[in-house]
């Protein structure tokens, strides 16, 4: 068992409060000393209540689903003896109300884009597997009952 531990932090500032006008702005400090500035995201909570140059928990999701994969796929890719130069990946996460009328993130889209160097050339099919087997292990989307999809380019 491994455990994993973010501090949040938010604080009013002097805000009302109450009257639901205050800054969603907050900070997440992971163990390894970096602070990333976080938020609401501003199609959830309208500016100025949000900060759009922060990271809003939807992006987070979606961040951590493809960096998950893209960590699995280079180990396997690794472990097969291709060589791997670039991993590209413009994800893409869809709310909308799930199956009980909930909002949910119900779909993730990955689009990783992977470019290969050295003599030994993975085939389409090669890529395909290896894509399969990282959705297969990746904890975080083994973790989460959204539908998940992968598209290699």
């Amino acid at each position: 068992m491994s455990q994993y531990t973010v501090r949040v932090v938010w604080s009013r500032g002097g805000a009302r409060f109450i009257d639901q006008r205050y800054s969603r702005g907050h900070a997440w400090e992971f163990d390894g000393g970096v602070t990333v500035p976080a938020s609401s995201s501003p199609h959830v909570v309208p500016l100025p209540m949000s900060d759009a140059g922060a990271v809003d928990p939807e992006e987070a999701f979606v961040a951590s689903i493809s960096s998950c994969h893209m960590l699995w796929f280079l180990s396997i890719a690794g472990s097969r003896g291709f060589v791997v130069d670039e991993y590209v990946d413009d994800a893409t996460g869809i709310m909308a109300k799930n199956e009980q009328g909930r909002l949910a993130m119900t779909e993730v889209t990955l689009r990783p884009v992977v470019t290969f160097s050295g003599e030994r050339q993975p085939t389409d099919d090669n890529i395909r597997a290896m894509h399969e087997l990282a959705h297969g292990e990746c904890y975080i989307a083994n973790s989460v009952r959204t539908l998940i999809r992968c598209i290699p380019g």
